[in-house]
């Protein structure tokens, strides 16, 4: 999901585009999708993001994204977005049960393709290994603090302060039946609650970006050291 203004992070720059570590945001997490077990890439971007589009467009023409497909969502928000795209990439699929979807927000600059396989394991997990099983994933708030980033739009489940993680799968279901994939409270969809650094981390003000640049520094540091 790659359609957003990014009024918060108030440059001007759109928000899928913000550098982090000399990368826009919305590379690093297609990086994590080609890299990892997810077998084609849809982008969702929107009438709010057209410099993201061209982007994407040149990437792909230019030979680095062969493969990736671009979706071109009304820009009504990103639950009416999401749900938008869903329909259309169920539309392509040939299969009566479409396979199911894992749906990633752009603004995870730490996301990689570990992380990515895990929450994939993690809905086949609790769905006892059943692949259409959905999964939302959610970051205590505490720990988002920990980190140094932003906390909006908390609720709370088993007495715990959570935030969305801007990472959840979308069993393969009919249009009709997936619902609303960003839903926490969505009955037929199992709840992931994890600290994992790489999926705690969104962007959406001034000073994520300066947290994330900062964690990722010491991630690459760390790394160094190995």
């Amino acid at each position: 999901m790659c359609g957003g203004r990014g009024t918060r992070l108030g440059d001007g720059t759109e928000k899928p585009l913000i550098p982090i570590g000399g990368r826009p945001m919305v590379d690093r997490a297609l990086d994590a999708l080609a890299e990892s077990r997810v077998e084609t890439t849809h982008a969702v971007v929107s009438p709010h993001a057209p410099a993201t589009r061209e982007h994407l467009l040149e990437r792909r023409q230019g030979g680095e994204r062969p493969g990736l497909r671009v979706i071109d969502a009304p820009g009504d928000g990103y639950v009416a977005d999401l749900q938008y795209a869903m329909e259309r990439v169920g539309a392509e699929s040939a299969d009566a049960a479409p396979p199911p979807l894992l749906t990633v927000a752009a603004d995870l600059p730490l996301v990689d393709a570990a992380a990515v396989n895990g929450v994939i394991d993690a809905a086949r997990a609790a769905g006892d290994d059943d692949a259409s099983s959905s999964l939302t994933v959610c970051v205590p708030a505490a720990r988002k603090r920990e980190l140094g980033v932003s906390a909006d739009a908390t609720s709370e489940i088993d007495g715990r302060e959570v935030v969305p993680a801007g990472i959840n799968v979308v069993g393969g279901r009919s249009e009709t039946e997936r619902g609303d994939a960003e839903e926490s409270d969505d009955g037929d969809a199992a709840v992931h609650l994890t600290e994992d650094v790489r999926l705690a981390v969104n962007v959406n003000y001034p000073s994520d970006v300066r947290a994330a640049e900062r964690l990722l520094a010491d991630r690459e540091a760390d790394a160094d050291d190995d």
